[in-house]
């Protein structure tokens, strides 16, 4: 057990390194939102409450974690060209080892993005910043795991060409899906209860329920978990039949 730690924190380590390299895809990761969250802010909150910050806010975190599943994928398609996979498959490190190597690797960059976005978000709205930002803050964790799950599984099968044109189908559905942009009041009873059990409505409204401290956090928490451990799962697997192959 102290032997797979070890090299799960080595590999992270060692991913973080990989991470930092690129600077210039950890600003779009970061400065594109904002900049949503600003200019849309100014634009429209005085049109929809959809646009009030305390909706806003956390909306676009949840947003910026799609672009995790672009961003993790591609580390993963690049690590897979190089063999650097490869030749490190050969050892005892584990499949699992691997995953979680990436994973805690990419979550300081979860906590950067909510800290910022609600720090931007405080400043333009102050009446957001409450003890509830804390919680929410953590739950973005959860919600951001099921984003970093599918950049590993579409990392292990696509190549770093294809990989953005898989992603952004994560990204589109996250905007288009969750929500944030528009009420759903007018939309059919149907659609509804399809959007209430997907993964991106449930992730912003899990963000956004927390922070007004309003509605319920029970069940997109557990929608989220649910979803979390399947996508982890096939991700292992996957990456393991993947790595084998070669």
């Amino acid at each position: 057990m102290n032997k797979s730690i070890k090299r799960i924190l080595i590999l992270t380590k060692r991913n973080l390194k990989e991470i930092l390299r690129d600077p210039l895809s950890l600003i779009f990761l970061i400065a594109l939102p904002l900049f949503m969250e600003i200019l849309f802010y100014y634009l429209f909150h005085n049109l929809t409450t959809q646009f009030e910050m305390k909706y806003l806010a956390p909306g676009i975190v949840a947003f910026s974690q799609a672009f995790l599943t672009l961003f993790t994928g591609l580390l993963i398609s690049l690590d897979r060209n190089t063999s650097f996979l490869t030749r490190l498959y050969v050892t005892e490190t584990k499949s699992y080892e691997f995953i979680f190597g990436y994973t805690l690797s990419l979550l300081p960059i979860t906590f950067i993005q909510s800290i910022l976005f609600f720090l931007v978000g405080g400043i333009i709205d102050s009446s957001i910043l409450s003890i509830s930002i804390i919680p929410t803050i953590l739950l973005s964790i959860i919600t951001s795991l099921f984003f970093i799950g599918l950049g590993i599984l579409f990392g292990s099968i696509c190549n770093e060409k294809s990989i953005g044109g898989v992603a952004s189908i994560v990204i589109t559905a996250q905007s288009l899906l969750s929500a944030m942009w528009f009420p759903i009041e007018g939309l059919s009873e149907d659609f509804i209860k399809v959007l209430n059990i997907l993964p991106f409505k449930n992730s912003t409204m899990l963000l956004q329920n927390c922070l007004n401290n309003s509605g319920d956090i029970i069940k997109p928490i557990l929608i989220m978990i649910g979803y979390v451990i399947v996508v982890f799962v096939i991700a292992i697997f996957t990456f393991k039949d993947r790595m084998k192959s070669k």
